[in-house]
């Protein structure tokens, strides 16, 4: 096997590899043997590597023949995608951390797996090491999912959590997440969504058999969190958390297959009683919501070079049990080719707090707003504070754009001094 990139994962994966080979060679019926490194520093010290595997030459690396399967831990979209596409191209089969390079352009990929014969394991990209991707790929293969919701980024849940728990700011949170490892020196990709939108675009894909890249995913972070966010989601008894969702919507004339499918990703309010409102610091959840299986969670450590070495080191046993028996593991297909339908088709609830001027009439042009866009008020608190209010209503579940429209008129009103929270609401219809 070849192993391409060294850092952090990379070099976990080799100490498994050496500290685990007799116990890995049993359970494959082989031994796995390393061939060679691709790396950009060869000078470099890295402990427990002999230098004598250590090559920059990726592309020499990967078309070896006495390579049958090389392993990614590069990250980023080239070279990886060549790399992996020319090592499919000479039969080897792959493994893949890479989910900025999957929620690019996994379609590629998973064409060349089956062009060329060859097996494509990832199930690291998403989540560590909870084992999500293969039950979604074989474990509920026959059933139908409706639904995927969680929490896929360590990072922001750290975070949010630390604001939610102990009243700490985002600048601070996020200070101490750096300081322990969980956030990188440029957070952009944790903060801002991005790399919880990746993810949800490869639990879509393999939940809905339906081509869907990050660019389709809609992606709000949550820089924009605020104290009044996370107090007010207290006052519900409720937490901020970055969800993930990816869910199939009906057609309206009950066609199995559905109208199309929604992703996107952002902060929103959930019930404290919901399971993954007890998913505290760095840790991962995920609900599988089946047709069959019903609802189903999975629970653990969402990244570090330990646990996502675990599951690279999984499919790592899977694809070379495989050579060893002559066989080849699933691969995708996308044949479902539902389209992705945009946020203002999603159907959600908010939660809004405006401070508002403190005199009669004012809930009577507010409700009056929220009718004018047709979305149905499920709850509304008012509180006098001298010569203003606090007014928070909590909206019943309507079309984004409705609600997003309904905001924007509720801005331009002369009795509203401040629109001081805007957050979805999530969780409620989940058991």
């Amino acid at each position: 096997m070849a192993l391409l990139g060294c850092g952090v994962v990379g070099s976990e994966v080799v100490r498994l590899l050496n500290g685990q080979a007799a116990d890995l060679a049993a359970r494959v019926g082989a031994p796995l043997e390393l061939a060679g490194i691709a790396v950009r520093r060869p000078d470099r010290v890295r402990p427990g590597v002999d230098p004598a595997l250590v090559t920059t030459d990726a592309q020499a690396l990967v078309t070896r023949d006495d390579v049958d399967l090389v392993v990614e831990v590069i990250g980023g979209i080239e070279p990886a995608r060549s790399l992996l596409l020319e090592a499919m191209k000479t039969g080897k089969s792959v493994i893949t951390a890479n989910k900025a390079l999957l929620a690019e352009d996994g379609v590629t990929l998973f064409a060349a797996a089956r062009e060329y014969g060859a097996d494509l394991y990832y199930e690291a990209s998403v989540a560590g090491a909870i084992p999500l991707l293969r039950p979604l790929r074989e474990s509920l293969v026959g059933d139908h999912v409706h639904r995927v919701l969680g929490i896929v980024n360590g990072t922001t849940n750290y975070i949010l959590d630390q604001m939610d728990t102990h009243g700490a700011g985002f600048n601070d949170a996020l200070e101490e997440a750096q300081a322990l490892g969980y956030a990188e020196a440029d957070p952009t990709a944790d903060v801002e969504g991005f790399d919880a939108a990746a993810k949800a675009a490869i639990l879509a894909q393999l939940a809905f058999h339906t081509p869907v890249t990050a660019a389709d995913v809609h992606r709000e972070g949550i820089t924009e969190v605020t104290a009044a966010d996370v107090a007010g989601a207290k006052e519900m008894d409720s937490v901020v958390k970055l969800l993930a969702i990816c869910e199939r919507v009906p057609a309206e004339d009950g066609r199995n297959g559905g109208r199309g499918v929604s992703v996107r990703v952002y902060p929103a309010m959930i019930p404290r009683s919901h399971p993954l409102a007890s998913v505290r610091e760095a840790y991962n959840a995920v609900f599988v919501e089946a047709e069959s299986a019903g609802p189903l969670m999975f629970y653990g450590a969402g990244a570090g070079g330990a646990p996502t070495a675990s599951a690279i080191l999984g499919d790592l046993v899977a694809v070379a049990r495989n050579l060893v028996g002559g066989s080849r593991g699933p691969v995708e297909v996308t044949y479902a080719e539902l389209p992705v339908l945009p946020m203002g088709e999603t159907i959600t609830r908010y939660y809004v707090q405006l401070d508002v001027a403190d005199r009669s009439g004012v809930l009577a042009a507010v409700a009056e707003e929220f009718a004018r866009q047709e979305v149905s008020i499920q709850a509304v608190r008012q509180e006098g504070l001298g010569e203003d209010a606090q007014l928070v209503v909590v909206t019943h579940r309507a079309p984004d754009a409705a609600l997003s429209a309904t905001v924007e008129r509720l801005r331009k009103l002369d009795i509203v001094r401040e629109v001081a929270s805007v957050m979805r609401v999530e969780g409620e219809e989940t058991p």
